[in-house]
């Protein structure tokens, strides 16, 4: 269709009341306003819907509700909200909708019914009334959505209908592990869809999901068996939500983590890979139940309990100094799906409250020193917070102390629909029972039930490979969250998975600006390394998350987190890179700024003999196939010839540790215009550089003694936003 955009209206009475209620920004209607027009302008199916794409938790359902206020007022009189397929997320949507719509309902415009309970004997006065149909995606709840649709009440299926589809991931599910199992269903639910729009008067179809990913990562068709394909979904029309100034996401917990004495720097904390072995089931010689607060096998959990109960402490506290009401906080466990797992973490937890209250009425010494050692954790981001209220150490610990003799901690295990239902409050949260809420679960916490006040996430679930979608999903963390519970938030999961989250967060960021540049057909290249090593176009649906490279303009790359081999294992190789360092500068092609333009191999082999003089840490990665394929494309993308600029510095005395604890992760960064980043990024214009920091090594700056070579590769200004894939699903 090629008609101009529909004119849309904002003072009809369902936007209105909406737009009164939750004071709508200028940006926020915008969106709105746009997607209706889009729906009213465009042909939208099942296969082509529109998209609204926003963030995870972040006011995804405030928009489409939004629009389903538009809806109303401009001809639509009944809209069909698709849910995941809880009953938790059927309440949850119920009472939202019910709660928005409170003026329109109590005005006899508008009725809201889960399609399971909507009553079989309307009368003509209801079915006036404008209409929202809750339905989850379950063959069930289709089968009734049919049956009222087009024989209880066959009058609705002549009216103008909307489908919003909230949480569409139906894309991504495809990739999980059981993929022909979650291909029929799909197909099912699919197919009962497409059914019933052929029997209803053109009806609009709106999706709504976090995952730009799902859009990429498909497979232009999917044969489940003979004759029966799985569509994959185009958008018709993409609208990005705005993201509110509340929100905290990716952009902090991995971008401005890096940014020492940033609030965000203080929020990782590593766990070991053992710990979470220990998490997986009772085991009585690894875990003695009465020496939990000292026992050194399980320090994380342990840290993270305290972290929990000293970091509400303080936030109440704080409110108490400012005369509000105090908040209640919540903390969740998700490391394994399985029920015994569970059972057991549920177990853990209540012993190490049991303990800590003990501790907290003999005001033990060793209750006294770890409340002391998480107050001193914490209170380097609560100081980091410009205007934050201090407390003291006193004042803590007599809070602490308080809240636990009054047995303000409460855990609950929730890894089934009963229990979510059984825990749910009357808006369809999860509802906090006392001051400090302590979740334990798996996939049934991260299916869109919101759960308030979050300041503690332990993280643990470790596929064989990582899908964006589901570790989105599971991203609690994210979210609306004021600045001083930010300040106490801490999260805790295994370095490996830390980078794998922290490389699907540069993805799903690079595929957002691609969006804005103009939509997701062009902006992002997709490249592998092929069975004969060359470079070439990568199917995306092909990707495996935990093996991706983000590459834009000027990115570096450079291992992190390692330690040098002994000087007696490595002096040779590093004087064998000294040598041929001094002969590529002799014979460069060209020189500019201090840095010398080599060949591509030349820059390959000095990073393979790097790479065997480093010693990665337990969840770190340097893969050296990985570096070679990143340089291989970026030297491609010049037609001039497949060359790199090297530069070199030395005498270096670097500490393998910042002061905070963590890891070196910026060896190229002394200031100014004459800095080796500075120079690398100058130029870095149509071939990449490779920065060379010969470092002393010295013992009391933590490494062992020896001289060794730091690589830093840097990628060129003229290069498009790629995805370079390491491995491939086969």
């Amino acid at each position: 269709m090629n008609r101009s955009l529909t004119s849309v209206q904002v003072d009809g009475p369902f936007f209105q009341n909406l737009k009164r209620k939750n004071q709508y920004n200028e940006e926020l209607q915008s969106c709105m306003t746009r997607t209706m027009e889009k729906l009213l302008e465009t042909s939208t199916s099942e296969h082509h819907p529109g998209m609204l794409l926003g963030k995870i938790q972040s006011g995804k359902t405030r928009t489409f509700i939004g629009v389903m206020g538009l809806a109303y007022d401009h001809g639509y009189d009944v809209v069909v909200v698709l849910t995941k397929g809880t009953n938790a997320l059927v309440k949850q949507t119920y009472a939202r909708l019910h709660q928005e719509f409170e003026e329109r309902i109590e005005a006899d415009d508008m009725r809201v019914y889960d399609i399971m309970s909507m009553p079989q004997n309307l009368r003509k006065y209801e079915l006036s009334q404008k209409l929202a149909l809750i339905v989850k995606k379950e063959t069930h709840n289709l089968d009734r959505l049919k049956e009222a649709l087009l024989e209880t009440y066959p009058g609705l299926s002549g009216r103008k209908i909307l489908f919003i589809d909230d949480e569409a991931d139906f894309a991504s599910v495809a990739y999980e592990h059981k993929r022909e199992q979650n291909l029929k269903t799909m197909r099912v639910i699919a197919s009962k869809i497409n059914e019933l729009r052929s029997t209803l008067n053109r009806p609009s179809f709106l999706q709504v999901t976090a995952t730009p990913y799902s859009l990429y990562l498909q497979p232009e068709d999917m044969t489940i068996h003979e004759g029966k394909v799985f569509e994959p979904i185009r958008p018709a029309f993409t609208e990005l939500v705005p993201i509110h100034g509340r929100y905290v996401g990716g952009d902090v917990y991995f971008d401005r983590a890096d940014v020492e004495g940033d609030v965000a720097s203080y929020l990782y904390h590593e766990v070991k890979e053992n710990e979470l072995e220990v998490m997986k089931k009772m085991d009585g010689r690894r875990v003695k139940m009465d020496r939990l607060l000292t026992q050194k096998n399980i320090p994380n959990i342990r840290e993270a309990i305290l972290n929990f109960i000293v970091a509400s402490s303080i936030r109440r506290w704080q409110q108490k100094q400012e005369g509000s009401r105090p908040e209640k906080y919540s903390f969740i466990i998700h490391t394994e799906r399985g029920k015994h797992a569970h059972a057991w973490q549920g177990e853990l937890i209540r012993s190490f409250e049991d303990l800590l209250i003990e501790g907290a009425r003999e005001e033990s010494t060793v209750f006294k020193e770890l409340i002391h050692a998480s107050y001193q954790d914490l209170i380097r981001s609560v100081k980091a917070l410009e205007g934050n209220t201090i407390p003291t150490y006193n004042d803590v610990y007599e809070e602490v102390r308080m809240s636990l003799d009054e047995e303000y901690i409460v855990s609950s295990i929730v890894n089934s629909e009963k229990d979510v239902t059984e825990l749910l409050d009357g808006t369809g949260q999860l509802q906090l029972r006392a001051p400090m809420n302590i979740f334990i679960g798996g996939q049934i916490l991260d299916r869109g039930v919101t759960i308030n006040n979050l300041i503690g996430f332990f993280y643990g679930r470790n596929p064989k490979s990582f899908q964006q979608d589901t570790v989105l999903q599971h991203s609690r963390m994210y979210g609306a969250r004021p600045m001083e519970d930010l300040a106490v938030t801490r999260f805790y999961t295994t370095q490996k998975i830390y980078a794998v989250m922290k490389r699907i967060h540069e993805f799903d960021r690079e595929l957002r600006h691609a969006f804005e540049r103009g939509g997701h057909k062009r902006g992002v290249v997709f490249v592998q390394r092929d069975m004969d090593s060359s470079i070439q176009p990568c199917s995306p649906n092909k990707l495996l998350l935990s093996n991706l490279t983000m590459i834009k303009p000027h990115k570096r790359m450079l291992p992190i987190g390692f330690q040098t081999g002994y000087k007696t294992h490595i002096k040779k190789t590093v004087g064998e890179i000294d040598r041929r360092v001094e002969q590529l500068k002799k014979n460069a092609r060209y020189t500019e700024n201090g840095a010398y333009l080599v060949r591509l191999e030349d820059a390959k082999e000095l990073i393979g003999l790097i790479h065997s003089t480093l010693e990665m840490e337990e969840g770190r990665d340097f893969h050296l196939e990985e570096y070679h394929g990143v340089l291989d494309y970026l030297s491609s993308e010049n037609g001039s010839g497949a060359y790199v600029w090297l530069l070199t510095r030395e005498k270096r005395q670097i500490r393998r540790f910042k002061e905070n604890g963590k890891f070196e992760n910026s060896p190229d960064t002394p200031g100014g215009e004459k800095g080796e980043l500075s120079v690398a990024r100058k130029v870095a214009v149509n071939h990449p550089a490779l920065i060379m920091l010969r470092q002393e090594g010295k013992k009391e700056n933590g490494w062992r003694g020896a001289p060794f070579w730091w690589p830093v590769l840097v990628a060129q200004r003229h290069t498009s936003p790629t995805v370079y894939a390491n491995k491939t699903v086969k």
